[in-house]
């Protein structure tokens, strides 16, 4: 256990924090005797469970503990009816798994290069880009009880997964920490090529009949282009979903405002919320260190010496904005801790 921690090099937004206790566990039969250690502490009942970092903001020092999760390994276990299925563990970054997938001849998780986070914060989230969602290769995971140590297997239904949603980010699922994960590869290639970005990047790239690889490296070049690297510039990548409404309220948007960007999803429709929100006049806009990044309207970024709570402060005017000239509420991706 370490006291005091620091967090700055664990959050990829680059908030200088720091966790009162922070537990870390490499090995899933460190997991029971972790949370005994937790439960011990003031707040352990309830820790802040780490992975990478990718899709969190802290808003300041941390008074409960914190759980780091270092868990490590991917293997494929084996191969029926034309599909694969891969396991890999929680903290193994997700676009190195992304990229292992491909050298190992399979296809499906193409479309999901350079997403930043681990596998095990995937299905929480629900990843999802260039018409792709986790959710359609997933087939299982492990997780663990943080209350009594007990572990489940959860499949596909389980999950519940939703638009960037899942059972494990509402209140009757937080309690699971993921430990591994499973999916279901191909070897025969079911390339998603619908984006008209895309299409325009392999045809730049001069690729006419794509392998999986070159999608990957598509989508990468892409999202290279277009999304800041944390490394450079603190931030966790879209801040905001792009909000569904119903077609009502769609067909009345897109009649008041021809060139907002709409997508069917279902009975419902899906907006562009970078659109509205560059429609605010926010794109670019600066207060202090915490700033709305001069590329890409749906990110949120650290100018250097932001504190958690002004890029939070920052997100509710963006959202107050956005509701009152458009009637439509944004919803952060991101934890808020």
């Amino acid at each position: 256990m370490i006291e005091d921690a620091p967090l700055k090099a664990l959050n990829t937004f680059g908030i200088d924090a720091r966790a009162r206790w922070l537990v870390e566990v490499s090995d899933v039969a460190q997991i029971a005797d972790a949370l005994s250690l937790l439960r011990s502490l003031p707040g352990g009942a309830d820790p802040l469970v780490l992975g990478g970092g990718s899709n969190l903001l802290i808003t300041g020092d941390l008074q409960r503990p914190v759980l780091r999760v270092a868990l490590r390994g991917r293997r494929i276990l084996g191969e029926s009816d034309g599909r694969v299925r891969v396991q890999a563990a929680a903290a193994e970054p997700w676009d190195d798994f992304v990229q292992w997938t491909l050298s190992q001849g399979l296809s499906g998780l193409e479309n999901l290069s350079l997403i930043p986070g681990t596998v095990g914060a995937a299905p929480i989230q629900n990843i999802g880009a260039y018409g792709v969602e986790m959710a359609e290769h997933f087939e299982s995971l492990d997780a663990v009880d943080l209350r009594d140590a007990t572990r489940r297997v959860f499949t596909r239904d389980g999950c519940a997964f939703g638009y960037r949603d899942s059972v494990f980010k509402r209140p009757e699922g937080r309690h699971w920490l993921i430990v591994a994960v499973r999916f279901a590869l191909s070897r025969t290639p079911r390339l998603q090529l619908d984006y008209g970005d895309l299409r325009a990047q392999l045809a730049h790239d001069g690729v006419a009949q794509p392998a999986p690889a070159d999608v990957a490296r598509a989508v990468s070049a892409i999202r290279r282009r277009r999304l800041p690297d944390p490394a450079t510039i603190g931030n966790a990548g879209s801040f905001f979903k792009n909000p569904l409404v119903d077609a009502a309220t769609g067909a009345a948007l897109r009649a008041a405002h021809p060139a907002l960007p709409a997508w069917r999803a279902g009975s419902q429709w899906k907006l562009s919320a970078a659109w509205m929100i560059e429609q605010c006049g926010w794109k670019g806009h600066r207060i202090g260190d915490a700033g709305v990044h001069a590329d890409h309207a749906l990110v949120l970024v650290n100018h250097g010496a932001a504190r958690g709570a002004d890029i939070l402060a920052l997100a509710r005017q963006i959202m107050d904005s956005v509701r009152a000239r458009f009637g439509v509420t944004l919803e952060p991706e991101p934890t808020v801790a």
